[in-house]
């Protein structure tokens, strides 16, 4: 239960590449990851103009420099949170402490919904300023293409952090269905408070009894008095 709650494998296990990319919440990540390139890099590339009048950059959207910068911080920093928990979903098969997995776990499902939360308000501040962009700032139509490119990736950007919440829930949800959630886990052959297994002796032959080659002990030869014998008063 405990890696299929929490990991792709054991812990402690071995690193296995190939488990990995086959979890829908690390394939989720990487998706996240690309369109966070795509929205950052947009506006860096063609997000801002030269002015042939003013002679200064503004941004495309509207000129409203604060569309820009929030577009750009949000992709940068949503980048290295993939990276970041990229590593982590490498790193989980190896923790032991069921504590810590837990941690991580929430960690998951808070960082991902506020991610979520952080590129609607994207979404919206981007599409409504946008919307609101005079077309005699931009007489030549520069950069549209990539203005739009980052609201969609914006846009799709919420549900795949939207995505990455619900899973890491789904797999807190099974961990917290176990004991092994709650407790911290002891190996069972290492727990000296469990009592030994009983003695079985080891069949060598043929057991016409079907015993098993369990011990048993033998009826007393030496008893002769036959049972609930009683004697009798002459």
């Amino acid at each position: 239960m405990e890696g299929g709650a929490y990991g792709a494998g054991k812990a402690g296990g071995a690193f296995d590449p190939y488990t990995l990319v086959r979890q829908p919440h690390t394939i989720l990540r990487v998706v996240s990851w690309l369109f966070s390139i795509v929205v950052f890099g947009s506006i860096v590339n063609e997000g801002y103009l030269n002015s042939a009048s003013e002679g200064e950059e503004f941004c495309i959207y509207n000129r409203n420099p604060n569309a820009c910068s929030y577009g750009v911080a949000v992709g940068v920093l949503a980048f290295l949170t993939c990276l970041l928990y990229l590593a982590l979903d490498v790193y989980f098969p190896q923790i032991s402490s069921v504590k810590d997995r837990k941690k991580a776990v929430l960690s998951d499902i808070g960082v991902s919904a506020f991610w979520a939360f952080l590129w609607f308000v994207g979404f919206c501040y981007l599409a409504n300023q946008w919307q609101v962009s005079k077309p005699k700032d931009n007489p030549l139509n520069e950069g549209t293409d990539a203005a739009r490119a980052a609201i969609a990736f914006s846009f799709f950007s919420i549900f795949t952090w939207a995505g990455q919440a619900m899973l890491a829930f789904q797999r807190y949800q099974i961990g917290a269905d176990s004991a092994l959630f709650s407790q911290d886990y002891m190996d069972p052959s290492q727990d000296s408070s469990m009592p030994y297994a009983p003695y079985v002796e080891p069949n060598t032959g043929p057991d016409p009894a079907g015993m098993g080659g369990t011990y048993q002990q033998p009826a007393n030869a030496f008893d002769t008095e036959p049972q609930g014998y009683q004697s009798q008063g002459y």
